[in-house]
């Protein structure tokens, strides 16, 4: 079970919005407490076999290993929640307010269209990932807009498999950063 780098060249961007400002991300090795939630949106059931030129041989499973394995590395808890519709994930996302610490979506197609995930993600007060296992501003045209982009804290894009793992490294290192 290999990572497998997605085509392009990777982008990893954390640029945190509004407090924090210019800070640094931290490597601290001292444990964090606390739950991630990671939301899955359409057709990433689908990892594995749909176009593994672009995606990947990886399945989501593999990928939310990844991230249980990332996440428990830094004394996190993860919390997975896939589905195929949207108003699944923005109560998801309702659900997750005051509850968990963190948030890394990858959300599918609806990255490009759901001002309603918008919307929810913007009322969670504490870090937002946004993921992308290819690099949507090397592909088609409508893959380039992210209606998620605004709210996240910061975005991983175009590290394959590995992005799991760096959206956890980031979560960890935001949430140090909010408590030091």
């Amino acid at each position: 079970m290999g990572q497998e780098q997605s085509p392009g060249r990777p982008e990893l961007t954390v640029v945190p919005n509004g407090a924090g400002e210019g800070q640094a991300l931290r490597d601290e090795t001292e444990p964090l407490a606390g739950t991630v939630l990671l939301l899955s949106g359409p057709n990433l059931s689908l990892l594995g076999q749909r176009q593994p030129e672009i995606y990947g041989h990886l399945t989501l499973d593999d990928h939310v290993a990844t991230a249980t394995r990332a996440a428990a590395q830094h004394g996190l808890s993860l919390e997975h929640v896939r589905s195929e519709y949207e108003g699944a994930l923005v109560e998801a996302v309702h659900g997750a307010r005051r509850r968990v610490a963190a948030i890394v979506v990858n959300a599918g197609a609806l990255t490009h269209y759901s001002w309603a995930l918008h919307d929810a993600l913007a009322a969670f007060e504490g870090p937002v990932v946004e993921l992308h296992l290819s690099h949507p501003g090397r592909r088609e045209p409508w893959r380039r807009l992210s209606v998620v982009t605004p709210v996240a804290t910061g975005v991983i894009a175009g590290f394959g498999g590995d992005g799991y793992r760096l959206a956890m490294d980031a979560v960890a290192s935001l949430l140090r950063a909010r408590r030091a």
